[in-house]
């Protein structure tokens, strides 16, 4: 009797969520399949979120190896990670692939990061530091742990980038239930994770968020460079709402903690008694 009891328990609760289901209005039904809206009707993007992949370290697939300062042991090493690039390849140009091999051996040296730069864009999504999203219908904001870095979504394209800079000019637009982002006037000073992957001043991205039930996004970026890669790239990767107890974003600015690797050549020595 006990299989058959479990054979029946089984059958009732699917029945019974199958019934507390159409027993919800359509509308009910619909907003609950394509997650949280704003007052205006599109997806809540509001709130922290975080990345969780190693791309970056390497937007590529790799495997877990020794940092470049070894004295760090395990501290300093880079973690396994699945690739995040579509097809698992970057199309280089020839020259431009013996730059990323250049940048990746002088990485301690060369990397934005390493300096405390302001990470371009898409690096600021997958760096391992949570941003935060405030949305309106007008403008949205995108505040990053990492160096205080900002980034306004024109939601009214305001004209051709006046200068070029290091998260760009940002404009953005709704097809459907994707925001849709196109980032121009971006500098060639930013890379994009500590492999030595990078582009020139002619880099354009467009970036797709989609919300997938309450709490995760799914992010795409694709990336145009004609100085650098031989055709249009695609990354793509989860990103995920942080649920913690009054969530808030932190202070990390890490000017501070470069000033002597960066000038410390240059302080005057104490004088001598």
């Amino acid at each position: 009797m006990l299989p058959l009891f479990r054979k029946w328990l089984t059958v009732a609760v699917a029945v019974s969520g199958m019934l507390s289901l159409t027993g919800l209005p359509a509308a009910a039904q619909a907003t609950a399949a394509r997650g949280p809206r704003t007052a205006d009707g599109k997806p809540n993007l509001n709130g922290i979120w975080q990345v969780l992949t190693t791309a970056n370290w390497d937007l590529l697939g790799h495997a877990a190896a020794a940092g470049p300062m070894v004295p760090l042991g395990a501290i300093g090493a880079m973690p396994a990670g699945q690739g995040v690039v579509e097809g698992e390849e970057i199309p280089y140009k020839p020259e431009a692939l013996a730059t990323k091999k250049q940048n990746f051996a002088k990485r301690l040296e060369l990397d934005p990061e390493v300096k405390c730069y302001l990470p371009g864009v898409p690096r600021a999504t997958y760096m391992p530091f949570p941003f935060q999203i405030v949305q309106t219908p007008q403008y949205i904001l995108i505040s990053y742990e990492y160096a205080n870095a900002v980034r306004t979504i024109y939601m009214k394209d305001p004209g051709p980038s006046p200068i070029d800079s290091w998260m760009g000019q940002s404009v953005g637009h709704w097809e459907g239930d994707t925001l849709v982002v196109d980032v121009t006037g971006l500098n060639d000073q930013s890379w994009f994770d500590r492999a030595g992957d990078f582009h020139s001043d002619a880099l354009h991205v467009v970036e797709r968020y989609t919300l997938r039930g309450t709490d995760t996004l799914m992010y795409e970026a694709t990336i145009e460079d004609k100085n650098v890669f031989t055709r249009p790239w695609k990354i793509s990767m989860p990103i995920y709402r942080r649920l913690e107890k009054n969530v808030q974003l932190m202070e990390f600015k890490c000017v501070e903690f470069v000033e002597e690797l960066m000038y410390g050549k240059y302080r005057k020595p104490p004088a001598k008694p």
